[in-house]
C-alpha cells in the first residue's frame, strides 16, 4: 500500500465556484465550475479532513483543516462543530483488461492523496447572509478495506471525514466532482454522524471528468419533495440540475453528455451510401409517430432531412446513464456472437449458391434443431472470408462447432400442434400476440377505406358462408351470445399491399378471420378472407378460405392460415411491440428526466420502469428497423415497415386506450363490472392473456394509488404540482407532439388522474412489453407456425403454379415461407430479443445496490405488500396453469401460459416481467 505523506492545504483545497448568470427573465443559472485551489488560498482552522487509508492492517490517519462555505464559497462562522464522514461507493467493472488494471492502481493513488474526488454536503437550510444553502467541502481521501462479499468484488468504498457547524442543518445535496482523467460510476455515498442515523444519498450515475464537463454533479439525498415542499436550501439546485439535463437543443451529443431532448425517426435511412437505402422522416403531418431522443448528430450530403448514421459497432447516443451496464452489455454481445453463428451455414450456402435457398422439406427445418448445425473445417475457412472480426474467428479456428437452436415450446411437447385450428385460434388468446382479437359486434363486415380507391367496403365473408359451420346457430345469435370473434387486418394492410406485393419475394394479402367460441369453449377458425387491391383486370380480389374436407382445400387453408400468421406477425413487430411499447415509452422517459427533479416522487416511480429502454431504442433504430435492416428482411411490409407502424400510430393509437381494462373494452373481449379489482369481467374466461394480465394490472393499480395517495393527500396538490403539469403537458405536446390536440387525453386533475396514468405507463413498460416480447422465439422460433413473411400468393386454378401445388403441395407450402437465410436471421433475434439478462431486475423486486432509492417507511411498506401480491398472484397463474378446464392454458401437448409470471431466471425461459423494456 501507498506510504501516506503529510499533504500541504494547498494540495489538497478545492472549491466549486459558482458563476450567477441572469437571463432575459431575470432567473438565474448557475454554471458551477470546479476548481483547484492555489497556493495562496485562505484557509481557516474550523474543524479537519480525516482521510482513512488503507496500510496494511492498520489505518492511518492524516488531517488538515477544513473550512464551512456557503455554496458561494462564503465562509460559514461556526466554534462547534459536527464531526462527519462521508462514505463513497463506486462500482469498477467486473472484467479488466491488464491496461484498466493498472489504471485502477493509479486511480487509488490518486484518491488516497486527496486529488481525485472533491464533495461538497450541501444543507436544507440557507444561509440568511448569503442566501444560499450552506456547505462544507472535503477532498476523498483513501479507500475503505471492508470486505466484501464475492458478488461485489468490483465494489470499491473511499471515505472522507470532516466537520461541519453545528448550526449546518440536515444534509439534502451532494455537489461531486471528478477530477480525474476518466469517468467512474457513482453507486452512492452516506453521510454518518447526524442526529436521526445516517443519511443516504443514491446515485446510480457515472460521474463525468471534469476535463470532458467542468460542471460538479447534484446528487440529492432520498427524501422525495414535491415541488413546493422543497427545502429553501435545495431550491436554486433542484432546478439547476433540471436545467443541465434539458441542454438547449444544438449541437452534437457527446458520449459523457446526460442530455434528454426530442427528435424525429430521421435517421432510419443511409442515402449517402446507397438511394436504395434513403427512407422518409417517420415524424410529422404525413407520417405521425413518437419523438425520439436527439443525437444532434449532421445531416445526411444527399438528403438534408434526414440525419447521418452511425453504423455498427460504433456506439448511438443515449445519455450517459441509460447505456448498458457491463453484465447487460456482455449478454446483448454474445447473443448478437449468437445470432451471427445461427446464420453462418445459411449465409455460406447462400453466398456459395449465389441465391438464398428455400426450405425443401420440414426435415430441413428440424435439422436446425434435432442436433444443432455441425461446421466443418472447409466451412469455417469461407466463415473467415465472410465474417471479420476476432471474436469470431477465434471461435470459429478452434474446430468443429455445434451451433444449435434450442427447439420452440410451441413444438416441443407436440411437434404437430401448430397444424391443428384449434392451436391456430389458442394463440390469438394466448401466444405471443394476443392483443388483437376482438369481438364480432356487427354483420356484415365493413371496412372503414376509401371505396372509391379500395373497392366496395363490404367483406365477402356471407351469412350463409359463416352459418354453414356454426351448426345450426344464426349469425344475429351467435353475435348476441359473443360466440363470434374476428382478427381483423384488411384496413391496416391494405394501403401497402400494392406496394409491398412489388418488393422482389414478398406477396402478401389484407387479411380478416373469423372465430367461433363453441360452446365447450374452444375457439375454432372459421373462415379467412384474403383480400389484394382492386385492379382493372380484376375489380372483386377478395377470397374466402374454410377449412375444407379434401385434401386440396385442406392445404390450401394451411396456405391461408400462413398468410394470416404472417399479417399477425408483422402487426405484432411493428405495431403491438415496437410502436405500443419501445417507441411510445421513449417520451415518457424523455419527459420524467427534463420535467421530474430526482427528488421528485414520480420520479423515483417511475424511475425503475425507464431502465435500458432508450439504449434498447437506439440499437432498434441502428440494426432492426433501420432501412435494409433486419425487420425490413424479414417481415412482409419489407421497405415499408416503419410506414405500416406510422399509419397504425395516425389511425389507431390512443394513450387512454392503453390502459389494459379500457383496451379489452374497446376490443370488446370484456365488460365492466364495478365489483372486480379491475373494474372488468372477461368475456371469454379462458383467455390467459388477459385473466393474468388483469391480475398484473391490479396489482400495479393499488401500488400505484397508494403511493400518489401518500404524496399528494392535500386538495389541489396535483394541479398545484408545477414540475407534475409540466411533464404532462410535454409528454402530450412534445413528446407526441403529432397528436398533441387528440380529445382523448386524460386531464391531469386529481390523484385519480395521476394514478391512472402512471398505471398505464407502469403497465405498457413492464406487464405488457413482458407479455408481447418473451414469448418470440417460444412461439416465432418454428417458422411454420409464425411466418414473418410470404414470398407467393395462394395458387389459383388459372395460375401456372397450380399444376405443381397439386403434385407437391408440400414444396408449395415451403417455398412460400421466408428462405432458410430469412428464416435463420429473425430466429436469432429474436431468441436474442426473448433472452433475460442476468441483472434483469423484475416487477416487485429492488436491486440490492439500490436498496436506499427512497427513505419514506410508509412507501417502503406499501411497495413490500406490492411484492407480496406478485408473489401471490405467481402461485395463482401456475394453479391456473394446472387447472385442466382452461384448455388453452393445459391440455396435451399444451404449453402452461407463463408470460406473465412475474419471476424468471437468465435466458430464454417464456416467463418473466422485467420493471422496464430493457430488449
Amino acid at each position: 500500500m501507498y506510504a501516506v505523506k503529510q499533504p500541504t492545504t494547498a494540495s489538497l483545497k478545492s472549491n466549486v465556484a459558482v458563476d450567477r448568470r441572469v437571463t432575459g427573465s431575470g432567473r438565474y443559472i448557475k454554471v458551477r465550475k470546479a476548481s483547484v485551489l492555489g497556493s495562496g488560498s485562505r484557509v481557516n482552522g474550523h474543524g479537519s479532513v480525516r482521510a482513512v487509508i488503507s496500510g496494511g492492517d492498520k489505518a492511518v490517519e492524516a488531517s488538515t483543516p477544513v473550512q464551512s462555505k456557503d455554496v458561494t464559497g462564503s465562509l460559514v462562522p461556526s466554534s462547534v462543530g459536527i464531526q462527519v464522514k462521508a462514505v463513497v461507493t463506486i462500482r469498477k467493472k467486473m472484467k479488466e483488461k491488464i491496461t484498466e488494471k493498472i489504471e485502477d492502481q493509479w486511480e487509488f493513488f490518486v484518491n488516497g492523496i486527496g486529488q481525485g474526488i472533491m464533495i461538497q454536503l450541501i444543507s436544507d437550510q440557507v444561509d440568511p447572509v448569503t442566501n444560499s444553502g450552506k456547505s462544507v467541502q472535503s477532498a476523498v481521501r483513501g479507500w475503505l478495506p471492508r470486505p466484501l462479499p464475492s458478488d461485489y468484488a468490483h465494489i470499491v468504498e473511499y471515505a472522507a471525514d470532516f466537520t461541519a457547524p453545528s448550526d449546518f442543518g440536515s444534509p439534502g445535496a451532494i455537489l461531486i466532482t471528478n477530477l480525474q482523467g476518466k469517468e467512474f460510476y457513482l453507486l452512492e455515498i452516506v453521510i454518518h454522524g447526524f442526529d436521526g442515523g445516517p443519511v443516504f444519498f443514491p446515485a446510480n450515475t457515472w460521474i463525468h471528468s471534469r476535463k470532458d464537463n467542468p460542471e460538479s454533479r447534484i446528487i440529492f439525498k432520498n427524501q422525495a419533495y414535491l415541488p413546493s415542499q422543497t427545502p429553501a436550501g435545495l431550491k436554486d439546485l433542484r432546478r439547476e440540475d433540471l436545467l443541465s439535463i434539458r441542454g438547449n437543443g444544438k449541437g452534437r451529443r457527446k458520449e459523457h453528455d446526460r442530455i434528454y431532448d426530442y427528435d424525429v425517426y430521421n435517421e432510419l435511412g443511409n442515402p449517402d451510401k446507397d438511394q436504395e437505402l434513403a427512407r422518409p422522416v417517420i415524424g410529422g403531418e404525413e407520417r405521425p409517430y413518437p419523438r425520439r431522443c436527439r443525437t444532434g448528430r449532421p445531416p445526411t450530403k444527399s438528403d438534408p432531412l434526414s440525419e447521418s448514421r452511425i453504423e455498427k459497432p460504433h456506439p448511438v447516443y443515449v445519455p450517459r446513464d441509460e447505456t448498458f451496464e457491463e453484465i447487460k452489455q456482455n449478454t446483448f454481445s454474445a447473443g448478437r456472437l449468437k445470432a451471427l453463428l445461427h446464420n453462418l451455414l445459411p449465409s455460406l450456402a447462400a453466398t456459395l449458391s449465389s441465391s438464398d435457398i428455400p426450405f425443401k422439406a420440414f426435415s430441413d427445418i428440424d435439422d436446425l434443431y434435432n442436433d444443432g448445425v455441425l461446421i466443418k473445417e472447409e466451412e469455417q475457412k469461407e466463415g473467415k472470408k465472410l465474417f471479420l472480426g476476432s471474436m469470431v474467428k477465434e471461435v470459429l479456428t478452434v474446430g468443429e462447432r455445434w451451433l444449435k437452436y434450442e427447439i420452440p415450446a410451441v413444438i416441443k411437447r407436440d411437434r404437430f400442434a401448430w397444424l391443428r385450428d384449434n392451436e391456430f385460434a389458442r394463440q390469438t388468446l394466448a401466444g405471443v400476440n394476443p392483443v388483437n382479437i376482438e369481438i364480432l359486434k356487427e354483420f356484415p363486415i365493413i371496412s372503414k377505406l376509401d371505396p372509391a380507391v379500395y373497392g366496395p367496403p363490404e367483406s365477402a365473408i356471407t351469412k350463409e358462408l359463416i352459418e354453414q359451420e356454426l351448426n345450426g346457430i344464426s349469425v344475429e345469435k351467435a353475435i348476441e351470445d359473443k360466440r363470434l370473434f374476428i382478427l381483423d387486418y384488411h384496413d391496416i394492410f391494405m394501403p401497402f399491399i400494392e406496394k409491398m406485393n412489388s418488393l422482389p419475394g414478398r406477396k402478401a394479402y389484407a387479411s380478416r378471420t373469423v372465430f367461433f367460441f363453441t360452446p365447450t369453449g374452444i375457439m375454432r377458425p372459421i373462415a379467412i378472407e384474403l383480400s389484394l387491391p382492386p385492379t382493372s383486370s380484376s375489380p372483386h380480389s377478395k377470397h374466402v378460405y374454410t377449412h375444407g374436407h379434401h385434401a386440396t382445400t385442406h392445404w390450401i387453408w394451411k396456405l391461408a392460415k400462413a398468410h394470416v400468421c404472417s399479417n399477425d406477425a408483422g402487426i405484432h413487430q411493428l405495431v403491438n411491440h415496437w410502436l405500443r411499447t419501445h417507441a411510445c415509452m421513449e417520451p415518457y422517459i424523455i419527459a420524467t428526466h427534463r420535467q421530474l427533479s430526482s427528488m421528485h416522487p414520480i420520479y423515483k416511480l417511475l424511475h425503475p420502469h425507464m431502465r435500458y429502454t432508450l439504449e434498447i431504442n437506439a440499437l432498434a433504430r441502428q440494426s432492426l428497423i433501420n432501412g435494409g435492416g433486419i425487420i425490413e428482411a424479414s417481415f412482409s411490409p419489407g421497405k415499408y415497415a416503419m410506414e405500416v407502424s406510422s399509419a397504425a400510430y395516425k389511425n389507431m393509437w390512443r394513450f387512454d386506450m392503453e390502459a389494459l381494462p379500457a383496451d379489452l373494452i374497446q376490443r370488446g373481449m370484456a365488460v365492466e363490472d364495478p365489483s372486480t379489482p379491475s373494474g372488468v369481467r372477461l368475456v371469454i374466461e379462458d383467455y390467459p392473456y388477459a385473466a393474468d394480465g388483469l391480475l398484473i394490472w391490479s396489482a400495479i393499480k393499488e401500488w400505484v394509488e397508494s403511493y400518489v395517495e401518500h404524496y399528494y393527500s392535500e386538495p389541489n396538490s396535483v394541479t398545484s404540482d408545477v414540475e407534475l403539469q409540466d411533464w404532462w403537458s410535454e409528454i402530450k405536446n412534445k413528446g407526441h407532439y403529432d397528436k398533441q390536440n387528440e380529445p382523448w387525453w386524460p386531464k391531469l386533475k386529481t390523484k385519480e388522474d395521476l394514478s391512472s396514468i402512471l398505471t398505464t405507463m407502469i403497465w405498457v413498460a413492464s406487464g405488457q412489453h413482458a407479455a408481447i416480447n418473451f414469448g418470440q422465439y417460444p412461439f416465432g422460433g418454428y417458422v411454420p407456425n409464425r411466418p414473418t413473411l410470404m414470398r407467393k400468393l395462394i395458387p389459383q386454378e388459372d395460375d401456372p403454379d397450380y399444376e405443381n401445388f397439386i403434385s407437391n403441395p408440400q414444396q408449395t407450402f415451403l417455398s412460400s415461407l421466408a428462405t432458410k437465410l430469412q428464416a435463420t436471421k429473425v430466429m436469432a433475434v429474436q431468441d436474442t430479443l426473448s433472452t433475460h439478462s442476468p441483472d434483469e431486475e423484475y416487477l416487485g423486486q429492488v436491486n440490492p445496490l439500490h436498496s436506499h432509492w427512497i427513505s419514506d417507511q410508509e412507501i417502503l411498506k406499501s411497495f413490500n405488500r406490492f411484492s407480496d401480491r406478485l408473489e401471490e398472484i405467481e402461485k395463482i397463474i401456475e394453479k391456473k396453469n394446472r387447472d385442466s378446464h382452461l384448455k388453452n392454458r393445459s391440455g396435451a401437448g399444451i404449453p402452461p401460459y407463463e408470460l406473465l409470471l412475474p419471476s424468471s431466471g437468465p435466458g430464454v425461459t417464456g416467463r418473466g416481467i422485467p420493471n422496464s423494456i430493457s430488449i
